[in-house]
């Protein structure tokens, strides 16, 4: 087919090259066409000891290339030469149904050098000029016919003789061919091809470069003629060394096995070549050609023209290969040797560098819209999915979505792919940070086909754009006469933000059990507190006057942080009222509602020596300690209440017996704090300030009547008590011993009264604990009233 081989001669190699466009999917081999046996397959032994190679160019496409004294190649004076080769395609990988393309190519090369050196990536090969005399230049038809017979005959009667470090050997040209030499002479020349690493082989060092060698002599004797041809060969074996950027090749310039007198040596030319194609001005490519007296040295950067960077995944990293052939010949002259042409062929092929890709977050956050940047990636890598939050989508699926996908070139010659996804896109993740921003994370996985495998090569990114664009709630306080009111935003309540009172979260339930009253419109919350509803903190509490506050917290909902408290305060004129503070501090505001009226500042406590503070005509104002003033507590369910009462003695006319007129009427009124026994601290043990606290307990006031207006008598008896350690009273502490008990915990006590008096009852009525043992000691903590 047209365009399917290309064919050139370089110096003295055939190059054909087949256009793998046109083998794709097919199978194919190469036959060398003999002219006297018919077509031969080439294989790997055949290429090596033929002078053939069979490899790839670092685009893919198959190479052939053969010396033109290669085995099967018809020769004309040493100047022309011809070489046939069969190509067999097939769709079967057994060849058969095969389809056979004949294609001939022919080569001219008459500048041949006293000895020429090839090192191809297969076999080493030396020619001679033999320098003996023709016997007649008329060479006619006849001649020219009988050659090859003659050749023939001279070819039986050479021998070989290899020197290497296990000794010397000498062997015939037969024994040499099954060894994979191969020797053979021209109209003019001989020449031997060896392969790499044979056993008569050695590796030496020259000028820090391994070359493999073959030191040899050919000789042809005859009775009165003994021929010796030199024909030692020696190629580069390494001297390739890479960094991230160039890779570099070193061959030697003198070769001491190749030169007999180094004094004598003179280099000639240097010329480099990439593939086929002779490099004349290497800087133009960017190619660096160096020498001096040691070393010959090409420098090319990576990823430089003429040869192939491509893409490659090892152990799931992204990485590239770059590859290139080149060719060096050097011309040289010595004593030894009239001229010596030296070329060298090699591919070279960096070992795989890892290219970590790089995700670049392009984004304006003021456009609310993500834009990705994923790259650097050679041409051979395309794009084929995507996940975002951990969904995949297919490109299309990924377009409709919504998302914007595309690839971007870059000037070095790679290529980027851009991803623009909305904030406000389901699968992007949102997170409330700081005081007023929001954390938008974009989850987003890869999925890639790389290189001319097309190996899929995945990589994840996580990409956070933080953005100001909440707006902390602002609230609005007032109050009436018996309430005070919070409005406030409900935008992010909840989502953002929740309302705390104190370490107590706003819901229901707690609006419920404290009285107050929330209600929500589409914008606004509105709550309302009363006045002496639980958490309210009373900041000054006096005669007839209340300056309340209301304190709301409003906390980041995941970490409880307070980024804002909302205060309302407002001051109340009230005429009655009982504030029950957390550290056991109980405030009344008692009001006269009696007919006829009485003295206010003679109203008490139960402690007579507890007065009002403040008073009027129509109030008195007491603020005592619950450990204080007589106080009596008790326990209801999960409550301890805690009581006293305001009374007021009659005022009686002296008299001889018990009095019985009075212009007083009964004034009596039971004053009660309820706490909740599991949030009720030790008395005594508070730290807290009553003005910034939020209560806890709550209190009522309940008017009673009294006609007793003294008390008995106090008359001491002979009683023992003695607190049991459990319910059973078998076993008592000591009298001496230190007990403990907490708030709720109940105390198992046993009163016995030792009086034998027959006129004498037992009764218990008031019981108490105190610091000592004096009667009259106080603060006292109540443990039965009224008993």
């Amino acid at each position: 087919p047209p365009g399917f081989v290309e064919s050139s001669c370089r110096s003295r190699i055939f190059w054909m090259k087949l256009n793998k466009l046109l083998l794709q999917g097919k199978f194919f081999q190469l036959e060398i066409y003999d002219p006297y046996s018919g077509p031969v397959l080439l294989d790997e032994n055949l290429a090596s000891r033929c002078g053939y190679v069979l490899s790839e160019d670092v685009w893919g496409n198959p190479v052939f290339r053969a010396s033109v004294l290669g085995c099967h190649v018809a020769n004309e004076a040493d100047e022309l030469f011809s070489l046939t080769v069969n190509i067999k395609v097939s769709s079967f990988a057994s060849m058969r149904a095969a389809v056979t393309y004949t294609y001939p190519m022919y080569c001219s090369y008459t500048s041949w050098a006293s000895r020429e050196i090839v090192c191809e990536e297969n076999y080493m090969e030396v020619s001679v000029k033999t320098d003996v005399p023709a016997v007649s230049n008329d060479y006619t038809v006849a001649w020219m016919s009988a050659l090859p017979e003659t050749q023939n005959v001279a070819y039986q009667q050479w021998q070989l003789m290899f020197v290497s470090p296990s000794g010397r050997k000498r062997i015939t040209v037969s024994d040499a061919v099954k060894l994979g030499y191969s020797f053979n002479n021209t109209l003019s020349r001989v020449y031997l091809r060896a392969p790499y690493h044979s056993n008569e082989s050695d590796v030496s060092v020259v000028s820090g470069v391994n070359m493999n060698m073959v030191t040899s002599t050919s000789m042809y004797r005859q009775r009165w003629l003994l021929l010796l041809i030199d024909t030692t060969v020696s190629c580069p074996i390494d001297g390739i060394s890479f960094t991230d950027t160039t890779l570099t090749w070193t061959v030697p310039r003198v070769i001491p096995t190749l030169v007999v007198q180094e004094s004598t040596f003179l280099s000639k030319s240097i010329v480099m070549g990439v593939d086929d194609q002779v490099i004349v001005n290497p800087e133009q490519m960017n190619y660096s050609l160096e020498h001096n007296e040691t070393h010959i040295r090409i420098t090319i950067p990576i990823g430089a023209e003429g040869g192939k960077l491509e893409s490659s995944i090892s152990g799931g990293v992204y990485g590239i290969i770059y590859s290139i052939g080149l060719c060096l010949e050097h011309t040289w002259t010595d004593a030894g040797w009239q001229t010596t042409k030296y070329t060298v062929i090699k591919s070279i092929t960096t070992p795989f560098m890892p290219q970590i890709p790089t995700v670049i977050n392009n984004t304006v956050p003021e456009e609310r819209l993500f834009n990705v940047a994923f790259g650097h990636f050679l041409p051979d890598v395309s794009l084929v999915a995507i996940a975002i939050g951990n969904v995949p989508f297919t490109l299309r699926e990924a377009q409709h979505h919504g998302f914007r996908i595309y690839e971007t070139p870059f000037s070095n010659g790679t290529k980027g792919f851009i991803l623009e996804v909305s904030f406000d896109d389901p699968y992007v993740l949102k997170e409330y940070v700081n005081r007023n921003e929001t954390k938008y994370t974009l989850l987003v996985n890869y999925t890639l086909s790389v290189g001319p495998e097309m190996t899929l090569y995945y990589h994840s990114a996580e990409v956070e754009c933080v953005v100001a664009d909440i707006e902390i709630p602002e609230a609005v306080g007032d109050c009436d006469e018996e309430n005070l009111y919070l409005t406030l935003p409900t935008f992010g309540l909840h989502q953002y933000w929740d309302l705390y009172l104190g370490n107590k979260l706003l819901n229901r339930h707690l609006a419920l059990t404290n009285g107050y009253l929330a209600a929500t419109n589409s914008t606004h919350l509105i709550l309302q507190i009363p006045l002496f509803a639980g958490a309210v903190i009373y900041e000054e509490v006096s005669f007839q006057k209340i300056k309340a506050r209301f304190d709301v917290a409003l906390r980041k909902v995941r970490t409880m942080e307070t980024l804002q408290m909302f205060s309302v305060s407002c001051t109340f004129n009230s005429s009655a009222f009982i504030i029950c503070h957390p550290d056991g501090t109980i405030m009344i505001s008692a009001q006269m509602k009696t007919v006829p009226a009485i003295d206010m500042s003679k109203t008490k406590l139960r402690d007579s020596s507890c007065k009002p503070r403040e008073y009027n005509e129509a109030h008195a104002f007491f603020k005592f300690h619950v450990t204080t003033c007589g106080t009596s507590v008790r326990f209801e369910g999960d409550h301890i209440i805690y009581e006293n009462e305001i009374s007021y003695d009659k005022e009686t006319l002296p008299g001889q017996s018990t009095p019985t007129i009075t212009r007083d009427p009964d004034y009596r009124l039971t004053v009660l704090c309820y706490y909740q026994a599991k949030e009720t601290l030790v008395l005594g043990a508070f730290s807290s300030d009553p003005a910034t606290s939020s209560p806890f307990g709550s209190g009522t006031m309940v008017p009673r009547s009294n006609t007793a207006v003294y008390r008995r008598v106090r008359q001491a008896l002979n009683v023992v008590s003695r607190v049991s350690k459990d319910e059973s009273f078998m076993e008592f502490y000591e009298p001496s011993m230190a007990i403990l008990k907490q708030p709720v915990e109940p105390v198992f006590l046993e009163v016995e009264l030792k009086d034998e008096s027959p006129n004498v009852e037992l009764y218990l009525e008031n019981c108490w604990v105190a610091r000592s043992p004096d009667f009259n000691s106080t603060p006292r903590w109540n443990i039965t009233v009224d008993g």
